[in-house]
């Protein structure tokens, strides 16, 4: 059974003030808009539906909360980059997000969602400067990996490593893809620990993907396909 299988929808924050007292660890997902935030949320959840996915940039306008088990919980921020919200309404957004991240004591780790397909844009560069100085960990996906081919995705993968290694912190990174779910054990594994939640021991399904079909154990360290290589360890 997946790891957050028992996810539930608790409540929707629009102010820090209102923030759950009993959270004793929870797990940010963070990403532009479009970027495959609320898929990646529903698929590691098994769930279609848990967090809304909306063709409408800006959908997700306050922190809503996923609660996985008591006291823990992953919490789905706004999406960023969308430049058909009104500047009042990005405002405040910057006015929650910015002070969460920061200041956010029960905040274990952040989910970055990047598109694969166009990562490390300015406002991705700008979640990681707030984010990085708090010493926490961060967790990159790169969504929609499938439509993307083995070469596409080494060249991807390198090009955000490089810059997470520049940037230094305690960065991992990975490939995902909410659509035949590759990269969902990785993904388990990493969020699981942030959250002290075992992981049953099972053989590890293939992902579905070029990339690790053709590429042989002992050379997945060159590549940085393991979601557990650290960027600032390169």
């Amino acid at each position: 059974m997946p790891l957050f299988q028992q996810a539930v929808f608790h409540t929707t924050v629009a102010h820090l003030r209102d923030l759950p007292t009993d959270s004793q660890c929870e797990i940010a997902f963070a990403g532009r808009s479009n970027s495959g935030k609320s898929s990646a949320i529903n698929t590691l959840a098994n769930h279609s539906r848990l967090a809304f996915v909306s063709k409408t940039p800006g959908r997700t306008q306050h922190l809503n909360y996923f609660r996985v088990e008591d006291g823990k919980y992953f919490v789905d921020l706004p999406g960023y980059g969308f430049a058909k919200a009104p500047e009042e309404i990005r405002s405040q957004w910057e006015g929650l997000l910015a002070p969460y991240l920061r200041r956010r004591v029960a905040l274990s780790g952040l989910v970055l969602i990047m598109d694969s397909r166009h990562p490390l844009t300015e406002l991705d560069l700008q979640m990681l400067s707030w984010f990085v100085p708090t010493g926490k960990p961060v967790h990159v996906l790169l969504s929609k990996a499938d439509k993307l081919s083995r070469q596409e995705q080494v060249l991807a993968f390198r090009q955000v490593q490089k810059v997470l290694q520049e940037i230094g912190g305690n960065c991992t990174l990975q490939l995902f893809s909410s659509l035949n779910r590759s990269g969902v054990a990785e993904a388990e594994e990493v969020l699981g620990a942030w959250l002290g939640l075992a992981r049953k021991p099972q053989p590890s399904p293939q992902t579905g993907l070029a990339i690790e079909k053709a590429t042989r154990p002992k050379k997945r360290s060159a590549i940085g396909w393991g979601a557990r290589s650290h960027a600032g360890k390169r």
